[in-house]
């Protein structure tokens, strides 16, 4: 599995990182509209991401922008609802106009608050249908 992690806190990108690791290859963007970019030459070099973690409180471009985008950017390349990649939000927000947002406009898949524990975690991507088996 390939794993996107958009988090601009260099301690948090790292711990997610090696909390997937034995998930699936973990690449890093620092913001939103570098996780677009990294998300976008995936898609052209035809080997996309199975999953993006997104955190929401990034600089240059937030989180729920750049679910936005992502959706765009699939949409435009008639990418179907089945092959979109899945996205799970991985915010320290969790108030409900941030929740519905990010559900409603962006269609991520799964909502997390910080701190985020890796038997949640993995039992997210699991009900997402990405980990086939795992033991918790």
């Amino acid at each position: 599995m390939k794993i996107l992690i958009a988090e601009d806190d260099v301690m948090t990108r790292v711990i997610l990182q090696e909390m997937l690791a034995d998930v699936g290859s973990t690449y890093g963007a620092e913001n939103g509209r570098e996780a677009i970019e990294v998300f976008t030459q995936a898609l052209q070099d035809r080997d996309p991401f199975d999953l993006v973690c997104l955190d929401i409180m990034m600089p240059e471009m937030n989180g729920q922008d750049a679910l936005v985008q992502i959706r765009k950017i699939e949409e435009d390349l008639g990418v179907i609802p089945e092959y979109q990649v899945k996205v799970i939000m991985i915010t320290a927000l969790s108030d409900p106009e941030n929740i519905r947002k990010a559900k409603e406009e962006g269609r991520c898949e799964a909502y997390m608050t910080k701190p985020v524990k890796m038997d949640q975690l993995l039992q997210q991507i699991k009900k997402l249908g990405l980990v086939v088996s795992y033991s918790f």
